[in-house]
Formats: C-alpha cells, sequence, structure tokens
C-alpha cells in the first residue's frame, strides 16, 4: 500500500511533464512556478510517503506520527520516567554547576541547549499551535503536553548517543550526531559498509532538509513578518525580497563563518532574550483574560477525553496535538544531537538529560502558552469563528488586549526564523562534513550555498521544495528511532552509572565543593 501510494504521487507529476500543454506552459510561468513543477512529482510522491495516513481506531493517523510517540512512550517507560527523576539535575547541569572548561568539546552545556532550542523553537509554536487547536479543540492542547513530556526521554536518548559516539578533529572542533552512533552500531558488528551507508543516507537528507525547512522556509518567514510590521504593500521592502535576504544572508553568514562557538554565543543570547520577550508577552495577554483561566484549563481537559468540540472527537485531538507536538520539538529525529555533541563533557549522559529541558522548553513551556492565549481570548470574544488561521489567529488574539501587541509577536517570528536558520545550518554542515570531510575549504563552500539559499527563499515562494524538505526530513526519523531502540540498553546503563555518581558524591559539582571548601573532584 505504501508503495501504491509513492507511485501514485510521482505518476500525475511525470504525466504532466509528457502533456503537450507542457511547452507552453513553460513561456509564461515564472522561476517559483517551473522550479515548482519540476520538483512536485517528487515532493508529493514523497510526502504520500512519509505522511501516509493509516485508518486506526476509525481515525486517519499519519504513520511517521505515530512512530514518534510510540517511540517517546516507550523510553519514557523503559527509562524509568528520566524525564522527572532527572529535572532537577538537568537544570543544575545547565546553571553550569559541573561543567568543567577543561573537557574536551567547544560549547556549554547551557550554550548547547541554547543551540537546540533555537533549532526547535519557531513559527509553528505561534502559528502551528492556533492550527492544532482550530482542528482538534482545546482538547488538542492538553495532548499536546502531554506528547512534550514524553519526547524528553526521546531527546535524552539520541543526544547520550550523539556524544558518545562523536569525533574529535584535529582542529579541536567535534562532529556528532546520528550519522555517526548509527555507522557505530553497525560497524561494531562487522557491518561498516552498511554503517557508512546508514549514515551517508542521514547526512544527505539533513543536508537537503535544511535547505528547506531550516533555510529557505525561516528566510521567507522573517521576510513576511518584516513586511507586515513595516507597513505590508506600502513597506519599502514590499517587493525587494532580494535586498532584505542579502542583510539577512550577511547577518547569518557572520555568526556560521565561526563555527559552532559563534552559533553557540549567538544562541546564547537571542534564545533567552526571544524566549522572555514571547513568555512575557503571552503571560500578560492571558493575564488580561484572567477570569478566563479555569475555563480554558476545564476546556482543555473535558475536550481531551470528550467527542465536544474537535474534529474526530477525543482521538482526533489526541492526534493532532501530538502530531503538533513532535513536529515541533523534533525528538526522533536526531538533529539537535549534533547540537549537543559539540559540549564540554567527558560524561555523556550529563548532556542526554540536559536535553530533557529542550522538549519542556520548546513544547511544555512556549507552546502550552501560546495554546492559553487563544483558549482565554480567541474563544470567549470570537476569534474563532472569524475566519483567521495560524498565526493570524494567534496575532488577533494578542491584538484584541493591547493593539500593538502584534508587533512584539512579528519580532518575536523574526528571531525564531533568525534562530532557526543559524541552527539549522550547523546541522547541515555536519552532514555535509560526514559526506565530503572536514577540510576548511569545503565548510566554506557549504556556508556559502546555505547564504544564497537564504537569499532565495526571500525571492520566492517554492512550495513544493519546502515540501520535499520537511518530508525528507521526517524521513530520517525511521532509521534514527530503530538506531535509538537498539541502543537503549546501553543508554539506560550509561545513565543510571552516571546518576549513580552523582549520588554518591563521585561526580561532585563545582558549587558543593565551593560551599564545603574542598576540591571540585570529578565533574560532568
Amino acid at each position: 500500500m505504501l508503495i501504491h501510494r509513492l507511485y501514485a504521487g510521482f505518476l500525475p507529476g511525470l504525466c504532466a511533464l509528457a502533456t503537450p500543454s507542457f511547452a507552453s506552459a513553460t513561456a509564461t510561468e515564472s522561476f517559483d512556478q517551473k522550479v515548482d513543477r519540476w520538483i512536485e512529482p517528487f515532493s508529493t510522491g514523497l510526502s504520500n510517503f512519509i505522511f501516509y495516513k493509516a485508518d486506526l481506531f476509525g481515525h486517519a493517523i499519519p504513520l511517521i506520527v505515530l512512530w514518534l510517540a510510540v517511540a517517546a512512550l516507550f523510553f519514557t517507560l523503559y527509562m524509568g520516567f528520566i524525564n522527572i527523576r532527572a529535572f532537577a539535575h538537568a537544570i543544575r547541569l545547565v546553571r553550569g554547576d559541573y561543567h568543567n572548561p577543561s573537557h574536551r568539546g567547544e560549547i556549554s552545556h547551557f550554550q548547547a541547549v541554547a543551540t537546540a532550542v533555537s533549532g526547535t523553537v519557531g513559527i509553528g509554536n505561534i502559528g502551528g499551535v492556533a492550527v492544532a487547536i482550530s482542528i482538534g479543540g482545546p482538547g488538542a492542547a492538553f495532548w499536546l503536553i502531554i506528547a512534550g513530556f514524553l519526547s524528553m526521554s526521546t531527546k535524552l536518548v539520541e543526544c547520550t548517543l550523539g556524544v558518545k559516539y562523536r569525533r574529535h578533529n584535529p582542529d579541536g572542533s567535534v562532529s556528532g550526531g546520528p550519522m555517526y552512533y548509527l555507522e557505530a552500531f553497525l560497524a561494531q558488528r562487522n557491518k561498516p559498509r552498511l554503517g557508512k551507508l546508514l549514515g551517508g543516507f542521514y547526512a544527505l537528507a539533513l543536508v537537503i532538509g535544511c535547505f528547506g525547512i531550516g533555510n529557505m522556509f525561516q528566510s521567507n518567514q522573517a521576510y513576511a513578518q518584516f513586511v507586515n510590521i513595516t507597513g505590508n504593500e506600502s513597506s519599502f521592502f514590499a517587493d525587494k525580497g532580494w535586498l532584505f535576504g542579502l542583510f539577512l544572508a550577511a547577518i547569518i553568514g557572520v555568526v556560521i563563518l565561526g563555527g559552532i562557538r559563534s552559533i553557540a554565543r549567538v544562541a546564547g543570547k537571542v534564545v533567552p532574550f526571544m524566549a522572555v520577550l514571547y513568555v512575557v508577552s503571552a503571560l500578560v495577554i492571558i493575564g488580561l483574560s484572567a477570569e478566563h483561566i479555569p475555563t480554558a484549563f476545564g476546556m482543555m481537559f473535558q475536550g481531551a477525553f470528550t467527542s465536544e468540540g474537535a474534529t474526530g472527537g477525543m482521538i482526533g485531538a489526541m492526534i493532532v496535538g501530538f502530531q503538533r507536538a513532535l513536529f515541533s520539538n523534533e525528538a526522533g529525529i536526531g538533529s539537535a544531537s549534533i547540537a549537543h555533541s559539540a559540549v564540554q563533557t567527558d560524561q555523556p549522559s550529563s548532556e542526554g538529560i540536559v536535553s530533557l529541558l529542550e522538549p519542556f522548553i520548546d513544547t511544555v513551556v512556549i507552546c502550552t502558552l501560546t495554546s492559553l492565549v487563544i483558549i482565554t481570548t480567541a474563544y470567549p470574544y470570537g476569534l474563532m469563528d472569524s475566519g483567521l488561521e495560524g498565526i493570524a489567529l494567534t496575532s488577533a488574539a494578542f491584538e484584541h488586549h493591547i493593539s500593538w501587541s502584534p508587533y512584539l509577536l512579528a519580532i518575536a517570528g523574526l528571531l525564531f526564523a533568525f534562530s532557526t536558520a543559524i541552527s539549522w545550518s550547523y546541522y547541515g554542515l555536519k552532514g555535509w562534513t560526514y559526506l565530503f570531510g572536514e577540510a576548511i575549504y569545503s565548510q566554506n563552500i557549504f556556508k556559502t550555498i546555505f547564504c544564497l539559499f537564504i537569499v532565495l527563499g526571500c525571492m520566492t515562494n517554492l512550495t513544493s521544495v519546502l515540501n520535499f524538505s520537511d518530508a525528507i526530513v521526517f524521513l530520517i526519523a525511521i532509521p534514527n528511532i530503530l538506531g535509538l531502540y537498539l541502543f537503549a540498553p546501553e543508554v539506560k546503563r550509561e545513565v543510571n552509572q552516571y546518576l549513580a555518581k552523582v549520588k554518591s558524591g563521585e561526580i561532585a559539582s563545582f558549587r558543593n565543593a565551593k560551599v564545603l571548601g574542598t576540591g571540585a573532584g570529578k565533574t560532568a
């Protein structure tokens, strides 16, 4: 059935290329339309394959969502609810209590999680949540929170492996991620060629994906936001996407040329600022609808377990909530482990524990706040019936209370797009170096191409290209999750041993050592 769907997706597009209207159409098509037409058969086929919906319990469930959700539930149970047990320790690690700059690596625990968060927090946290609630009702927000909570465990497993199987390059830089631990697993079982092939497949898909959802989509959204806050059609930049793209490419280029240290420094400043900006703004809006907060929580809980207010009832709300959460925090795709691999530590499990905070920030905090903004404002004041969708609905909820608040939302959106682009540049770079080597000239070639695609993203609306890159990014979740299952016993053993050493004092924090007036001892 899957092959049939894939074939059915490719066939119409291929037939279209052979029709007599093809030649006449090309004469009047724009550049965007020509590229979209060529990519569309592949985009449709791959999307139909990756996001194939199976009929389960009378509902159409995307199998990729089920694949990610089952993994999140499995790792949460298998690791003994590590997302709860190690949460406090994760905060201490990020705070720097166990950081030792003499350990091999390039960035601190805080910089690693800031870089990874910058790659996941994006427009979907604002607009995607609104779409989810519009389709699945307030109950979707409840399941979104549950999915975010479960995803923390998946993230821990992949980021622990990212650090453990990373490679230290002669210049002191680090390369890690799924392509390295997938290769290592097969190499340990005397199948090095198959391991290299699987790692290469992951790396290639990552490079293609980074040019789409991690680049062109982000620059396109940043440009749209900028034009919107500067006057729409009357804006100087309204018909100068190329100029805005050049400015954006120049700024991003300066950041990414410095490598992960530069990216981490910028992310370490931008992520807290944009998070505080959005969180405070959302809390103010929620506070102005304080009388509706109890009702909002009631709607979320009731909608999660009843058939009211959702397309598809309870199961529909659950599917939509899980889909939004898993697509937002990207747990199971493995991309974040690339950033976490650069951390300064000799304890892989310590960074896995740090990564627990990533889905918590992205999904449990930011997506939940967006949900509450919509439920406490859009529902009571009739905005749900206004015909607005996505980010426009969220913006209208903000504007209902404070007329100029959409400007803050637009600024947050710009920062989300910028931070996502710089993080995905690093993910794509590590996929590139896995394929073509670590030579500086090779890295500079990739960075140049990445910046050119930023400009292209502001100039065009390549829907099929973006859909193709989106699908291929989720395609790599299939081998990555398989690898996580196979590595699960090893990760569980490592995490438990690490936590036992922390509990016994064998791994001591600098903060405790300072208070007790003793040496720092072994650190994470």
